[in-house]
């Protein structure tokens, strides 16, 4: 053999190898595939009550406080209901998608308008969201520490990013349970005494409704904007929900209503709770600043001295401390897990589709939690309204891109394949459509938050994201043909990807590279004959990780300038029989 030959075959191994143990680790974590029927064992009310767990963040209490602040109570709940509303119309069919096909917001948006390198870019953007939040979140945790144990913030950073690692390494399965047990306890500490000094304390309410911070009080629609698009920085929460909801069981005549009511309420329903919480932010600062110490001023975001201030009312000032202590840990924990699991998945998915090879998650979840340290460590928390509101012009960008490609592109213009294609091989590397869209939306909104088409203009710039990430798209997919969405509109497998109730089949199939077999949805046939000539398959898995494109079937000339494919369903029983009587 030459050693070209055995250079060429020790890759060979070493490839599947990479494959081999990617696949096994996706047993957890699914990081960058289709999660398959075998792991989807929960019910829809399970998967919903885990995916609002993550929601116990207190970040949301520090934004409501810190717009009310700024723009006074009736500005920044006007401003907390646009946003609650944008975000929910824009969740609302990308959640769909990834609970009816089981996938993360990285593999839709690939099929979605940015081609399978493309949607790299946008896990970026997700994952540096993952960062921002847990450093937010962990500051908040270190402020509980030092304001009733004493201990100083920078231990506090550390001890926050550290005790998050144990429960993340195990995955969806641990995160599934830290959410079912520990909801209540957060619903009771964060509820109970609020609805106490609500029903007992009158004066307060008044004082939360007369509120005008650092504004005269007059309702300006520039305000309600400039709240709003804090808020809008949120948006990528949607992510970490689908990174739970994708793990949905199939939908079906039996659970069609509990599947509906999970997917609204923890898909972009996460919203409504976040949008209450924002609310509440405002009040436990107008509540700081009438009952407490009017002097307070920033200090009065930090969701520690709310609920030490509100537990005060109602109980000593010990137990006060203590149980908002538990609080903050109990939230912080919640949270901080999902943003290390959801970051670590972001970035594995970035790192194993532009090297082809796969160090494991949980190198990504040490790098994940090494930037949101170093964030906390620079203080990120004293500039939260301005980082989030920048960070907001991006974001939006990139999710109204997605939302419309799902809804214009594929359900009205049909320009865009209905199924969310993921699979490299099917897909061109970069789709124009996407792109261009979250390119231009997020340099004119920038341009415009940094002054450069003048003040007035200043606090509309998300909202220069949105309309123009909105209009972008269609015209993008229209101008372009739909010609940059599919390479293949068939991947050279004759049985049905979908089953006779619309869902991913489960029929599995054996990939010849790994050896393992996977479902339907995640397969594709191989270039690589078998030793009789027979047709083998590959699964995306092995085409993630093969640099040498030897497995990828040609491309199809003809398939740019047809209309996107219709998934092939498996045939109904029923209607074979109705057929047959016929």
């Amino acid at each position: 053999m030459s050693p070209t030959c055995e250079t060429q075959g020790v890759a060979t191994v070493t490839r599947a190898d990479n494959a081999r143990a990617a696949a096994e680790d996706s047993l957890e974590d699914y990081a960058f595939r289709y999660v398959p029927r075998s792991f989807r064992r929960w019910s829809a009310g399970a998967v919903g009550v885990t995916a609002l767990g993550s929601i116990a963040f207190l970040a949301d209490f520090s934004i409501g406080a810190s717009i009310g602040i700024e723009h006074g109570t009736h500005n920044a709940v006007l401003g907390i209901l646009l946003a609650s509303v944008v975000i929910f119309i824009v969740g609302t069919p990308i959640a769909y998608y990834a609970a009816r096909y089981n996938l993360d917001l990285d593999l839709i948006a690939r099929g979605s308008g940015f081609g399978y390198y493309g949607s790299s870019i946008t896990t970026v953007i997700f994952a540096v969201f993952t960062c921002i939040f847990f450093a937010l979140e962990g500051a908040i945790m270190a402020q509980g520490l030092q304001v009733a144990a004493g201990i100083p913030l920078p231990i506090g950073y550390l001890i926050s990013t550290v005790v998050v690692i144990p429960i993340v390494i195990y995955g969806m399965r641990a995160l599934e349970r830290l959410q079912f047990w520990t909801t209540p306890l957060w619903l009771a500490l964060a509820l109970l005494p609020l609805l106490w000094v609500i029903v007992s304390d009158p004066d307060a309410v008044q004082a939360f409704v007369s509120f005008t911070g650092n504004s005269d009080g007059s309702v300006d629609f520039g305000a309600i904007v400039a709240s709003a698009a804090v808020c809008f920085a949120l948006t990528p929460q949607l992510a970490e929900q689908i990174d739970v909801i994708r793990a949905m069981p199939p939908r079906s005549r039996a659970n069609t209503q509990s599947w509906w009511t999970s997917l609204l309420f923890a898909g972009p329903g996460w919203v409504l709770f976040s949008g209450v919480k924002q609310v509440v932010g405002v009040f436990l600062a107008v509540y700081l600043f009438t009952r407490i110490d009017a002097e307070l001023g920033a200090k009065a975001t930090e969701p520690v001295r709310q609920f030490v201030g509100l537990y005060s009312s109602v109980m000593p000032e010990w137990l006060a401390m203590g149980l908002a202590l538990i609080l903050v840990v109990v939230a912080q924990v919640k949270i901080n897990v999902t943003n290390a699991y959801s970051g670590s998945l972001a970035w594995s998915n970035v790192y194993t589709r532009l090297t082809k090879t796969y160090p494991g998650r949980s190198v990504f979840m040490y790098f994940n939690l090494a930037i949101a340290l170093a964030l906390m460590w620079m203080d990120v928390f004293s500039l939260i309204a301005f980082v989030l509101s920048l960070y907001a012009n991006v974001v939006m960008a990139w999710l109204v891109t997605i939302a419309t490609d799902i809804v214009v592109n594929k359900k009205l213009l049909r320009v865009s394949p209905s199924f969310p294609e993921f699979r490299r091989g099917m897909l061109h590397d970069w789709n124009p459509v996407g792109l261009v869209s979250v390119g231009l939306a997020s340099l004119l909104s920038l341009s415009a938050f940094g002054g450069l088409f003048g003040e007035g203009v200043r606090p509309f710039s998300v909202l220069i994201a949105i309309v123009v990430a909105f209009v972008t798209t269609p015209a993008m997919a229209l101008a372009t043909r739909g010609r940059y969405y599919l390479r293949r509109r068939t991947d050279g497998i004759p049985s049905p990807l979908l089953d006779a109730d619309g869902n991913p089949s489960g029929e599995r199939l054996r990939c010849h590279v790994t050896g393992y077999t996977f479902e339907r949805p995640d397969m594709l046939a191989s270039a690589e004959r078998g030793p009789h000539g027979e047709t083998q398959y590959v699964s995306s898995l092995a085409l993630t990780l093969d640099g040498t494109d030897q497995y990828m079937l040609p491309p199809e000339t003809a398939a740019s300038a047809l209309p996107p494919p219709v998934p092939q369903r498996a045939a109904n029983p029923a209607a074979r029989r109705m057929s047959r009587e016929k």
